[in-house]
């Protein structure tokens, strides 16, 4: 099964959710014009980190999801990205959203661990299960960001049949080179692709202090080879064609998943 997948590097505009609703919906026409099935953006990529703006924001934000759905649905095509968005209890959360082309919430993933150096965990609610799509192109599991520091998700959605992995991130400087790792990492061990898509330019985050985001956005193969790469300070659109089953082929090779011994895994 063949996937075109686009990578929407931006930077975001913080609080602005027309401004990037407009970018937006130029990169989703661009993606479109190349002949993507499915386009990917970073994290919280309709407003960036203000929490106190985002927590204002939170209730009238849905009006702002319905209107990323109604683009999926008008340009025909898959999209996915972080969001602010309310979670089941309504209460704000960082939530993964991918909308399929009839302008459906097809799955939702609510970031499950959260950035404690920045403080997330003091304004966002933390999601409570994993999620692994099943779009047509097969399954397929959703993370955020901070995630990619956690193998034992990657594992989880590997040992459950997914190819590939969407991660929206919003990494800054000075991990670069951890960014780097990590990603060729979660795609070697787990042998799957890995979707990374950070965001460029600089945020405010208060009291933290101002962050610069060093793009980077990546596909990376089941193989661990770099399928496209972007630039660390530009806004580009990357477009790459993914055969999926080369996660099988790469598995029935090298026998990693069923290689397990996962009876010694427990702690005593």
């Amino acid at each position: 099964m063949k996937l075109t997948v686009s990578l929407a590097q931006i930077a975001v505009a913080q609080s602005q959710p027309e401004t990037n609703l407009e970018k937006g919906e130029k990169v989703i026409a661009e993606a479109v014009r190349r002949g993507s099935g499915l386009v990917c953006f970073p994290e919280m990529w309709t407003t960036g980190f203000n929490w106190a703006r985002n927590e204002q924001m939170a209730k009238a934000h849905e009006a702002v999801i319905d209107r990323v759905a109604d683009m999926a649905r008008r340009y025909g095509l898959w999209v996915n990205g972080s969001m602010l968005a309310l979670d089941e209890g309504g209460k704000v959360s960082n939530t993964s959203i991918l909308f399929n082309p009839e302008g459906e919430k097809a799955w939702v993933y609510r970031k499950t661990h959260l950035f404690s150096l920045f403080h997330e965990e003091r304004h966002m609610a933390a999601g409570r299960c994993l999620t692994v799509a099943e779009p047509p192109w097969g399954p397929t599991g959703l993370s955020v960001c901070y995630d990619i520091r956690f193998p034992e998700l990657f594992r989880t959605y590997a040992l459950k049949g997914a190819r590939l992995v969407l991660s929206p991130m919003a990494f800054p400087y000075p991990r670069l080179e951890h960014w780097k790792i990590l990603v060729r990492a979660r795609a070697i061990e787990n042998q799957l692709f890995m979707v990374g898509v950070n965001q460029v330019g600089s945020e405010d985050f208060g009291l933290d202090g101002p962050v610069t985001y060093f793009g980077d956005s990546v596909v990376i193969d089941p193989w661990g080879r770099t399928v496209v790469e972007a630039s660390e300070t530009d806004e580009m659109l990357l477009t790459a064609t993914l055969d999926l089953d080369q996660a099988d082929d790469v598995r029935s090779r090298m026998r990693v998943l069923q290689d397990r011994r996962p009876e010694l895994y427990e702690l005593e």
